[in-house]
């Protein structure tokens, strides 16, 4: 399946500033789409597709940094980018605790804007690819049954067969058919590759 073009979605209550910067990265080679405030952008449906957001810090009604923790509360992780008119340095500090992309300035370059989105486009791509692969790894362990998952708990604390079976109060066959259902349904075959599957996918949760 062909993955969607990246948006560079800009949010900006000034409209002369809104189509110029929208210009200027089209003519960069960027797909935009301009939004002239901050409720506008979020009752778009396209919050999934890839890319970032260009969001001024001072707008009426939500302001930009308003809008990235509604973004941040609501799930959606599009990288931001703020721009500002003037040198802020308690929003500056504030925006990239919270995760920022970069605070540039309206008079930065616009090579130094540029730079910014594709930066922060790149980063947007490479989260949603890490998130797509957590995801497949998690998969196959939704497929357990609950009691395949309480001898799979105690089998990568090495456990014996014969320990999970008193720990558990059922016989030891049941508890080596138990195994052989879990390592098929994670397609592994052997200890080594279960504990492997295992420390990856605790990683993904962390």
């Amino acid at each position: 399946m062909t993955e969607p073009t990246p948006i560079v979605r800009i949010v900006d209550d000034d409209a002369s500033f809104l189509k110029a910067i929208a210009r200027l990265l089209r003519g960069a080679g960027f797909t935009v789409k301009p939004f002239v405030s901050a409720v506008e952008f979020l009752a778009q449906p396209e919050l999934d597709v890839p890319g970032c957001v260009l969001v001024d810090l001072q707008m009426p009604g939500l302001s930009g940094l308003e809008l990235q923790d509604v973004m941040a509360r609501t799930g959606h992780r599009l990288p931001v980018i703020f721009l500002s008119g003037h040198g802020d340095v308690p929003s500056t500090v504030r925006a990239m605790r919270q995760g920022a992309e970069d605070f540039l300035t309206k008079l930065a370059p616009k090579e130094d804007l540029i730079e910014a989105v594709k930066r922060a486009v790149r980063r947007d791509c490479n989260e949603r690819a890490e998130r797509a692969r957590q995801k497949e790894l998690r998969a196959p362990f939704a497929t357990l049954t609950p009691r395949e998952v309480e001898v799979l708990q105690h089998v990568v604390q090495g456990k014996l067969n014969k320990q999970i079976a008193y720990d558990l109060g059922i016989h030891e066959r049941t508890v080596k058919l138990h195994r052989t259902a879990i390592t098929t349904k994670l397609g592994v075959q052997s200890n080594a590759e279960l504990m492997r599957l295992w420390i990856a996918v605790q990683g993904t949760e962390a």
